[in-house]
């Protein structure tokens, strides 16, 4: 009988068990302790930069930096359309109000000149911009050259962009604080949890210290702040501290997926793979575009193919200025994103697909396409 292939399941081995049962043992069960130290340092080596700091999610991470960097109520945030509602709803819990901005149709990140126009025209308005954050969409990293000089913060979301780089610089190096998420379909996960990046003490210890419960440094319980309970815990961190001595190899799992996909698809007419060519990506996970009018078949045509034979396939993010609690905010449009979610499709690219697994979604693709 066969089991349900995942869209991007966590990949887990005897290197955790043995990082898990060592942090157990070593007593350091409550939130903090040495495993959450060193997984904080080796993340801020791998992704070049001076400070980490281990929070519960990515969502808290993005929330954090928003408020250390002075964004609240009367503000508006720049935030692409083509991403995961927590990108959006960490701008809201700020008290700010989120902006949405398309896509370039090629990889689906944030249109910079687009970011750059309604920067612009905030500021005519007399709106103060308080932050752009960019999303590192499905693990290709944004185009931060372009954003070099628009003179407001950058938060980058490298929530799903562990491990890939662009120009030479890793994810989560961009900006002047960016956000990072280990939950449990992304390519590194901790169970859930995730990292605040920064090269600014200041700012990483304004936001440690407001992911404590902003409790000050005495004796009894002091709080000048309000604060959050935001911390990743030992624990969960030796997780990640185990699964970081195998990222590299995770990754190269991905892209072999990728490649496999790339050579599947390479004669279909109508069809491409978004973000193909770039070879910064992580691949956390591949998707497919499909022109129906060429291809004779939708997006939607091959989920439903998949889905029947227990393959887990998803469309991709539906925009955020067509969701219903954000439909009344202001936005930035070209149709890129509205028209990616209508031809796009999320492809099994988890790095713990064994072989079978994979035959069976490569051969499950071909029946299909011999359909057609």
């Amino acid at each position: 009988m066969n089991t349900r292939i995942h869209l991007s399941a966590p990949d887990v081995s005897g290197v955790e068990e043995r990082y898990l049962v060592n942090a157990l043992r070593s007593g350091w069960v409550a939130p903090v302790g040495p495993d959450l130290d060193a997984f904080e340092s080796e993340i801020a080596r791998r992704c070049g930069v001076a400070h980490a700091v281990g929070v519960s999610s990515g969502t808290a991470a993005l929330h954090l930096a928003l408020l250390a960097l002075g964004v609240g109520p009367g503000q508006a945030v720049i935030v692409p359309t083509l991403t995961f509602a927590a990108t959006a709803n960490a701008v809201v819990y700020t008290g700010a109000e989120p902006v949405f901005v398309d896509s370039l149709p090629g990889d689906g990140n944030v249109d910079p000149e687009l970011v750059v126009r309604a920067a612009a025209d905030l500021r005519r308005e007399g709106r103060t911009v308080g932050a752009v954050v960019p999303v590192d969409l499905f693990g290709a990293c944004a185009d931060y050259r372009a954003l070099d000089g628009l003179g407001v913060p950058i938060v980058e979301d490298a929530a799903e962009a562990l491990g890939a780089s662009r120009d030479g610089r890793p994810a989560g190096s961009f900006g002047r604080v960016a956000a990072l998420s280990f939950n449990g379909n992304k390519i590194l996960t901790t169970s859930g949890g995730g990292m605040l990046l920064t090269g600014d003490g200041a700012l990483a210890a304004r936001c440690r210290h407001l992911a404590t419960q902003a409790r000050e440094p005495v004796a009894h319980y002091e709080h000048r702040d309000v604060g959050y309970n935001y911390r990743l815990s030992n624990v969960l961190a030796a997780l990640g501290r185990a699964q970081l001595t195998r990222l590299d190899e995770m990754i190269a799992r991905r892209r072999m997926l990728r490649e496999g996909y790339l050579k599947q698809f390479a004669a279909v007419d109508g069809t491409r793979l978004l973000g193909e060519g770039d070879p910064g990506a992580n691949c956390w996970l591949t998707t497919l575009v499909v022109d129906e009018q060429r291809a004779g078949w939708s997006a939607a045509d091959l989920g439903a193919w998949l889905a029947a034979r227990d393959i887990e396939t998803r469309p991709v993010w539906k925009p955020m200025h067509a969701q219903p609690v954000f439909r009344d905010r202001r936005a930035w449009l070209t149709g890129v994103a509205d028209r990616l979610f209508a031809t796009g499709l999320n492809l099994p690219s988890g790095s713990g697909l064994r072989d079978d697994a994979r035959r069976r979604v490569f051969d499950a693709i071909s029946d299909f396409l011999g359909t057609r």
